[in-house]
C-alpha cells in the first residue's frame, strides 16, 4: 500500500461564504466524516503543514490582490467579486490551502510520501494574477507549481484539471511557457467562458495548453477516452517531473451546477491513469488538490474513489462499481464534438 498523504485541517471548514452559497463547508465535512472512521482513515498519513507566506503567494499573484484578500480578515462577510465571498477566517484558510500543496510537493521530492490529496478550501483554479473570482481566493495549484519551479528547479510540470469549469487562472498563469503543460476538460460554453480548443498557448508556450471543451452529458467512458487517447500520449512525450491534478467533483452525475455524468468509477479510473503516468514518468510524484463539487454524495463518493486509487487499495461501497473500471482502459466511444476537439488539439501539439 502506498504512503498517501491527506492534507486536512478544520480551518478549511471555517471559510464560510454564507448559508446560501454552494461552496459550503459541508462539502469537506462529508469527506472528513468518512476519514474519521478508523477503517478508512487509518490507511493514510496526515502531515503537519504551515500556511504559505505572502512572499510565496506573490510567486503567482500581485501584492495588491494579497492585500485585498488579507483585508477581509475578521470581517463576517466581504465580497471579492459577485460570486466570491469571504468570512472571518477566509484569508487564513486560503494561505493554509496554498501551504498544503507546497508541503505536499516538498514531501514528494524528499520521498517522505508517495502521493497525496489536498482536501482544501477555498478552491483555486479560477483565481487570476490580480483577481479572486469563481469562489477562488488564491490559485493553489498555480502558486504551488511556481514554487516547484523556483525552489526545486522543475522544468516540466503537468497540471491536469478535470473540474466542470475551465481553470482560467491556471491557464493564464502558464500560457506563455513550455515549463507547464496544462490539460483541461470542462463544460463549454460555461463559466468562466474560456477554454476553447483554439486556446493552445502563446510564444514558447504554444501547444502546451490543451483544452477539451465538452457540451455536457459526458460520462466515464468519454472521460476515459480523453485520458487514454490524448492526455496519456501527450504526457509520455512531455515527460513531466511532477504531476498536479485539479480535482473537481462537479462532473459527478447529479451535481447541481453541471451536466456531466461521471460516476465514482470514472474518478477512480482518471486517478489510476494519473498514478500510472506518474509512476512511469516522474517517480510517482502525484499530488491532487480539491477544486469544485456541489453534490454532497458526489463529494464523498468521488473522494473515496480517488483516495482508494492513490493508496492502492480501492474502497468497496461508496457507489463504486469496481467491475466498471477495467473496461475503461480500452473504451471506444463515439462522440463527435469530443473527437473533433481531440483531433484539432493533436494538430496543435508541437514539441
Amino acid at each position: 500500500m502506498r504512503k498517501t498523504a491527506i492534507y486536512r485541517d478544520n480551518l478549511f471548514l471555517a471559510h464560510n461564504p454564507g448559508s446560501d452559497h454552494p461552496e459550503s463547508p459541508q462539502r469537506l465535512r462529508v469527506i472528513f466524516d468518512e476519514l474519521d472512521k478508523e477503517e478508512v482513515g487509518s490507511r493514510f498519513v496526515y502531515p503537519q503543514f504551515e500556511p504559505a507566506s505572502p512572499a510565496v503567494i506573490e510567486l503567482n499573484h500581485s501584492p495588491e490582490l494579497i492585500k485585498r484578500v488579507a483585508a477581509t480578515t475578521g470581517k463576517e462577510h466581504a465580497y471579492l467579486d459577485g460570486d466570491t465571498r469571504t468570512s472571518t477566517d477566509s484569508y487564513d484558510a486560503a494561505c493554509l490551502a496554498v501551504g498544503a500543496l507546497i508541503d505536499g510537493i516538498r514531501r514528494l521530492e524528499s520521498g517522505e510520501i508517495d502521493n497525496g490529496f489536498c482536501l482544501v478550501r477555498p478552491p483555486g483554479h479560477h483565481a487570476e494574477h490580480d483577481q479572486s473570482m469563481g469562489f477562488c481566493l488564491f490559485n493553489n495549484v498555480a502558486v504551488a507549481a511556481r514554487w516547484a519551479q523556483e525552489k526545486q528547479e522543475k522544468k516540466r510540470i503537468m497540471i491536469v484539471d478535470w473540474d466542470l469549469h475551465h481553470g482560467n487562472g491556471t491557464q493564464h498563469s502558464f500560457y506563455d511557457t513550455d515549463q507547464v503543460l496544462y490539460c483541461s476538460t470542462h463544460q463549454y460554453p460555461y463559466y468562466p467562458g474560456s477554454g476553447a480548443v483554439i486556446q493552445t498557448g502563446n510564444a514558447v508556450g504554444e501547444g502546451f495548453t490543451i483544452n477539451v471543451p465538452l457540451p455536457g452529458g459526458q460520462g466515464d467512458a468519454e472521460f476515459a477516452r480523453i485520458f487514454n487517447q490524448l492526455f496519456t500520449p501527450v504526457a509520455r512525450e512531455y515527460r513531466p517531473e511532477l504531476i498536479l491534478v485539479s480535482c473537481g467533483f462537479d462532473i459527478y452525475d447529479g451535481d447541481p451546477l453541471g451536466a456531466m455524468k461521471v460516476t465514482p468509477a470514472g474518478f477512480a479510473y482518471m486517478t489510476r491513469v494519473m498514478q500510472q503516468l506518474a509512476d512511469k514518468l516522474c517517480g510517482g510524484k502525484l499530488l491532487i488538490t480539491l477544486e469544485g463539487g456541489y453534490n454532497l454524495t458526489g463529494m464523498r463518493d468521488g473522494a473515496m474513489a480517488v483516495l482508494g486509487e492513490l493508496c492502492g487499495e480501492p474502497f468497496t461501497g461508496y457507489g463504486l462499481d469496481l467491475s466498471a473500471i477495467k473496461p475503461l482502459q480500452t473504451t471506444e466511444v463515439e462522440c463527435s464534438p469530443l473527437m473533433q476537439s481531440i483531433s484539432m488539439q493533436k494538430n496543435y501539439w508541437q514539441l
